[in-house]
């Protein structure tokens, strides 16, 4: 995190970036881009023709048939939900903890935020129960809820909705009248496995893979649905491309509007909010996340790859997480995990730690890495909760990072050994 003072804990600039893969960018993706280099122009608003229809074949080979005239892209998920919300109108209802750019995009709007508890099993989605009760006291206290935003892999607790569950948020936001923002930009780093690796999914020293208490290797039998399967004509489809097929640096992202009246009219007040806003795609970025969402077999081989990496480093750091008493649930997608070190506070107190500010501090200074507190996820200051990221634990150079990501069991290289080594040292220190 870009933060040197105390100030830090506080403003919106200081906030945590999404989890990176620390990977290399794969090389045919630098050809595509370097190939569009001639590009002055920016794309359209909304995207050119090649890119909403690549995004629409994406979609479709997930069943969500699409029409490219109900697609925008933009400059990333936060410029294009920015855009939506502002277009849509209303507070906003969010599930608690959430990713930490979502609570800040709704204040930017003069729009107030609700935030709902998750249930014990997951993030990403509000209790169903919860989200009722909370729209009708909002309500009756004059507030204007009229949308819901969920994940259905969630950052930042790195879980994965059940599918009985994310249909139950869905039918109680139909009944309290809710229009659903589904972002689904973890949705293809679900920690599957890949053949020939060791330290997958059946790995007898797993614990807890797949859903809490769930035998090993249940991460294959994961399911993940999208609200627009259940609530087609009410929801909207966000996808950053960051997530699982385009690096950080080269922002991409694409949104799938209702193919209704409505979802028409929706699009096109979008995209005079990007327009105003000069929410553009540089042309090349635009070339190639075209080709990134037609998903060639070395884009899509990357991707498990990096999912199946990333699955195994967090299951890894889990394990020692449980091994010092700290309370977290099976990571089941992204590059994080999401950890509540309530049990430890006797220890933390002798560090002088009694909040996750102090905690994100403190941790983040013994890792170093960055470990954001929960705070930064609309959950309670008080509990000592943070976010703690896989990509750190790959290595420290590119050379390091990509032997992992080729390596046959990334656990015995020495450097992601050392990496897990020092993470149970910390948590060591806080027993007793």
């Amino acid at each position: 995190m870009q933060r040197t003072t105390a100030e830090g804990r506080g403003p919106v600039r200081y906030g945590p970036p999404a989890p990176q893969p620390g990977l290399p960018v794969l090389p045919e993706l630098t050809a595509v881009l370097a190939a569009a280099a001639w590009r002055s122009a920016p794309e359209p608003t909304g995207g050119g023709v090649p890119v909403r229809a690549a995004a629409a074949r994406h979609w479709g080979r997930r069943g969500l048939p699409t029409d490219p005239d109900h697609v925008a892209a933009g400059p990333g998920a936060p410029a294009l939900l920015l855009a939506l919300l502002g277009a849509y109108g209303g507070d906003v209802m969010l599930p608690r903890p959430c990713p930490a750019w979502w609570t800040p995009q709704v204040r930017l709007l003069g729009r107030r935020a609700y935030h709902v508890p998750t249930p014990a099993e997951c993030g990403g989605v509000p209790d169903p129960y919860a989200l009722l009760e909370t729209v009708r006291r909002v309500r009756a206290e004059g507030g204007d809820p009229r949308v819901l935003l969920l994940s259905v892999a969630d950052d930042p607790t790195a879980t994965v909705p059940p599918p009985e569950l994310l249909r139950e948020a869905c039918e109680a936001a139909e009944s309290a009248g809710l229009f659903v923002v589904s972002d689904e930009t973890w949705r293809d780093t679900v920690h599957r496995p890949v053949p020939g690796r060791s330290g997958g999914l059946g790995d007898p020293g797993g614990l807890g893979e797949g859903t809490p208490g769930g035998p090993a290797g249940s991460h294959e039998r994961l399911v993940v649905l999208s609200p627009a399967e259940m609530l087609p004509d009410d929801t909207a489809v966000l996808l950053d491309l960051s997530g699982a097929l385009l690096p950080a640096g080269w922002p991409a992202a694409v949104i799938r509007f209702p193919g209704t009246p409505r979802g028409t009219w929706l699009r096109a007040r979008t995209l005079d909010v990007l327009t105003a806003t000069g929410g553009f795609v540089a042309g090349p970025v635009a070339g190639a996340a075209a080709h990134a969402l037609d998903e060639p077999a070395a884009v899509t081989g990357r991707a498990a790859a990096a999912a199946a990496l990333h699955g195994t480093v967090a299951r890894a750091a889990h394990r020692e997480l449980l091994a010092a008493g700290v309370l977290a649930r099976p990571p089941q997608a992204g590059r994080h995990l999401y950890a509540d070190l309530t049990p430890l506070r006797a220890g933390l107190a002798r560090q002088g730690v009694a909040d996750a500010m102090e905690l994100e501090d403190w941790l983040g200074g013994r890792l170093g890495a960055p470990t954001p507190g929960g705070q930064r996820f609309a959950d309670e200051p008080v509990a000592p909760r943070v976010r703690l990221s896989t990509g750190p634990l790959l290595g420290a150079t590119p050379e390091e990072r990509l032997a992992a990501l080729t390596a046959t069991d990334p656990l015995d290289l020495p450097h992601v050994r050392d990496s897990l080594a020092r993470l149970r040292s910390v948590l060591a220190g806080l027993s007793g």
